[in-house]
């Protein structure tokens, strides 16, 4: 339904089998899926094909499914090599399992590696998370994702387990994001930004270099204007001016399917306000530094008079010491960059005071 809207000459740059869902596929399943991809789309011959695994549930024929279908770039889940956080999180993940399936995974010629890890777990301390560096370290990865734990409860309800007493404090938190970024740049990973790690020959550390770094929903990237288009039910699509997000539950996004609709839940279309402030958070989150007179060229307006507003704000942080500012722009210091996200809030006008009470803390 989606081929048949698209122009026929659009190759696809990237593809991405994501959220642990390829573990729970049969390795014939994984090859199959892989078949209907290439046989609907015309991919490129340099693109990109990355999928999410969790360790617990691999086998070495699920792996060597992957790159049958097609898949060149692995991200594994580990989240945290701590017994006790592990029970604490109900995902049990010794170091040995992982270890043999990183082994499985260079064996069968995978292009990169990136390992996703979590702070802000119970029972996390900062001794606790070095001694989880230490062997994420010695798996040798390309890249490493290092996320920050959003506790919601109010929107998750299965969080509601995890006691507040059990849970690292924001000093705890910030001490330990810390420590991931001394102990990753000290072993040869560059800080893209964020929560992203790359090795400095990296292509994510290359395109930072060189101003071409791009970011969407699903992180950084090296690839810009390309559209987004989302299989599967919660999937989110994007494109230049829209977002739009299919259905949740299953049992209504199978029904849309067999009434022959696409199973769209709802989208949002964006005006020139929002791609102006969008594009000035996209470079904010992947320059670490911005340029009022090369925004006011690419916006088509002046930059300073437009986010007049802001940039008072920005003030607030410069006297914390997280930007430099000057006539013809600002930088993020080095402890801002580990503030990233507070320092393009200022540019987002849906935040409301009272944030902290709908969306995830920062730290």
């Amino acid at each position: 339904m989606v081929k048949s809207l698209l122009r026929k000459s659009r190759k696809v740059t990237q593809v991405h089998f994501g959220g642990g869902t390829p573990t729970f596929l049969l390795p014939s399943e994984i090859r199959e899926l892989g078949e209907l991809v290439r046989s609907h789309f015309d991919l490129a011959p340099y693109a990109e094909a990355s999928v999410e695994l969790d360790p617990r549930r691999m086998t070495p024929d699920h792996v060597m499914a992957l790159r049958d279908a097609g898949l060149n770039r692995v991200s594994l889940g580990i989240q945290d090599f701590d017994p006790q956080v592990q029970a604490a999180v109900n995902r049990i993940q010794p170091f040995e399992q992982t270890d043999e399936v990183v082994r499985w995974i260079r064996d069968a010629g995978f292009q990169s590696l990136s390992i996703d890890l979590i702070y802000g777990l119970p029972f996390q301390t900062v001794k606790s998370f070095q001694r989880t560096l230490d062997l994420v370290l010695k798996l040798n990865p390309d890249r490493l994702a290092v996320f920050s734990y959003a506790h919601v409860p109010w929107l998750k309800p299965a969080q509601r387990l995890l006691k507040d007493e059990n849970m690292p404090s924001a000093e705890t938190k910030f001490a330990i994001l810390k420590l991931s970024v001394e102990t990753l740049t000290r072993e040869g990973f560059s800080y893209i930004g964020m929560d992203h790690f790359a090795r400095h020959h990296n292509e994510l550390n290359v395109a930072q270099q060189e101003g071409k770094l791009q970011r969407n929903f699903q992180g950084y990237s090296t690839r810009a204007g390309v559209d987004i288009y989302g299989f599967g039910n919660s999937s989110i699509s994007q494109t230049r001016n829209m977002y739009w997000q299919n259905e949740k539950d299953l049992a209504t996004y199978y029904s849309r399917l067999d009434e022959g609709k696409l199973p769209v839940s709802n989208g949002y279309v964006l005006n020139e306000d929002d791609q102006f402030r969008r594009e000035t958070i996209m470079r904010i989150m992947c320059d670490c530094k911005l340029n009022f007179v090369a925004m006011s060229a690419k916006l088509g307006v002046r930059f300073q008079t437009y986010f007049a507003r802001e940039l008072v704000a920005l003030q607030t942080l410069e006297a914390d010491g997280l930007v430099r500012c000057h006539d013809t722009g600002f930088e993020v210091t080095d402890p801002g960059r580990l503030l990233i996200r507070n320092i393009a809030m200022c540019f987002d006008r849906y935040l409301s005071p009272n944030r902290e009470g709908v969306y995830s803390r920062t730290i």
